[in-house]
């Protein structure tokens, strides 16, 4: 965990700097604090071509992803198709040879899930799905509060990656699969409880897809932290509890005030000066609708 929360704080600083225009200097912190964080080498190594991307240094840029797909690291083609900074390397043919051997080693990696039980009776049991880019031990500690209320949390990891490191929730299809697969793993004394869908980010649009269709399997409620909404399923399923909770300074709340109409229903709270995370008094908010 010591690691993960290294990669993530890096990230975070980088980011910043890089939203502040300040691609040099990001470029300079990424150099300084890589060491022992080499299990997201796919990763840093994107991000540095990003950064000397849009600081023009193209070659640069082409030169530290093929040194990192020399060393046998990977990427999702979409990763390095998709992205406007890497918009000048498209045409070359040294780079379009790097997308094709990248795309062939992209592989999913389906992960068993994280279990916990609370202690006393059972009430239920929550499934959450992690945001993009995490992991379920995340989504274990963002939700632990519903242990305290009676309810099993079961944490499901997307086996889908867009780097050896980067998962996400990308469509419907594998993310039933992959919830299928995770109740499927369920021990006897949970299986008969009622279930709450429950995600973060890109895993609570997968969530909120997963309540509305009842597919793998029917739910009680939905529960949802910024949810990266799209374009909602037809089918609609009557949810309790069924909440979404979003940040005013958040990115994705224009969407989700978008879809209000289309979420009959569902409570809607929108959270003062909250940006894309979870508030520091989540804990006592589930335990509102719970």
């Amino acid at each position: 965990m010591a690691e993960t929360s290294r990669f993530d704080a890096l990230i975070d600083r980088v980011v910043s700097l890089y939203s502040g225009g300040e691609p040099q200097h990001a470029l300079e912190l990424l150099a300084a604090e890589s060491a022992g964080l080499e299990p997201w080498a796919a990763d840093l190594a994107h991000l540095k071509a990003c950064l000397l991307g849009v600081s023009g240094d193209d070659d640069g840029a082409l030169r530290t992803l093929q040194e990192a797909s020399e060393a046998g690291l990977w990427w999702d083609p979409s990763i390095l198709t998709g992205d406007d900074d890497l918009s000048a390397l498209q045409d070359r043919p040294e780079f379009q040879e790097l997308v094709a051997v990248s795309g062939e080693r992209v592989s999913d990696d389906p992960v068993p899930p994280l279990i916990e039980l609370p202690i006393g009776a059972l009430t239920g049991t929550v499934v959450a799905l992690h945001g993009a880019g995490q992991r379920a031990d995340q989504a274990a500690e963002n939700w632990a509060p519903v242990l305290d209320l009676g309810y099993a949390l079961v944490c499901l990891t997307s086996s889908r990656r867009m780097t050896p490191m980067y998962r996400t929730w990308p469509d419907r299809e594998l993310a039933t699969a992959d919830i299928c697969r995770g109740l499927d793993a369920l021990p006897a004394e949970l299986r008969e409880l009622p279930l709450v869908a429950a995600g973060f980010s890109a895993g609570g649009r997968a969530a909120l897809d997963w309540a509305l269709t009842s597919a793998p399997a029917p739910v009680a409620g939905a529960l949802l932290m910024a949810p990266a909404l799209r374009e909602l399923p037809d089918a609609r399923a009557s949810l309790s509890p069924a909440t979404i909770w979003i940040g005013t300074d958040d990115g994705l709340l224009a969407a989700v005030d978008g879809a209000a109409d289309q979420l009959s229903g569902f409570a809607i709270e929108r959270i003062p000066g909250l940006a894309h995370t979870f508030p520091d008094d989540f804990g006592e908010r589930l335990r509102g609708v719970l």
